[in-house]
């Protein structure tokens, strides 16, 4: 029995194919992509779409301010968001108290249970880590530190920590301003978000 070669085989399979492609498809079906011709193969061109690379070239100071916010955002990040949730969680339940030493109590009991929870891990952070937290504080919350002290503690208790945070060169008041002066805070939180999968 003889065989047939291969490269007959493959020439009576592509004429099959184009003359199944000729009575399925008219001959203004053709669909005309834009190629290139490298080292003799031609293949397709396509415009890809732009990328961004950032370069600090020999700035390394630059860099290492960048990786300095960005391991900030990252370590109080999730305290952020946790903070967020235990202030809705406290606020929607005095919202229905009406006895003012009912709403002393449970803000003292949430307080203690947060302080034996969260004390030593914030109470190891730097005091530029703090800065960052306050500031998540206030994009997951949409109240500076201070209003938010005010509110639950009192104004004595707020301006007690505002004058603590100013000698160590902070401020509780301090804004969230996602398109202006804390655009970098907010790219490396969406990264966060992205990565861990944290609603916005």
């Amino acid at each position: 029995m003889k065989t047939v070669p291969f490269y007959i085989t493959g020439l009576f399979i592509l004429l099959h194919s184009t003359s199944f492609s000729q009575s399925k498809f008219g001959q203004n079906d053709t669909l005309l992509r834009p190629a290139i011709v490298f080292e003799g193969d031609t293949t397709e061109a396509k415009v890809l779409a732009g990328v961004y690379v950032y370069s600090y070239g020999s700035n390394l100071s630059a860099k290492a301010k960048w990786t300095r916010l960005r391991n900030a955002v990252y370590v109080t990040y999730p305290y952020a968001k946790r903070a967020a949730f235990v202030l809705n969680d406290v606020n929607r339940h005095i919202a229905t108290m009406t006895n003012h030493s009912q709403v002393s109590d449970y803000i003292n009991s949430r307080e203690k249970e947060l302080k034996k929870q969260f004390a030593e891990p914030i109470m190891n952070l730097s005091v530029y880590q703090g800065r960052i937290l306050m500031k998540l504080i206030n994009r997951e919350t949409g109240n500076n530190c201070y209003d938010i002290l005010k509110e639950l503690k009192g104004g004595l208790m707020a301006r007690f920590w505002q004058t603590i945070a100013f000698f160590f060169g902070s401020n509780l008041k301090q804004p969230y301003d996602a398109k202006g002066a804390d655009a970098e805070i907010e790219s490396i939180v969406k990264e966060v978000q992205k990565l861990y999968g944290y609603n916005s």
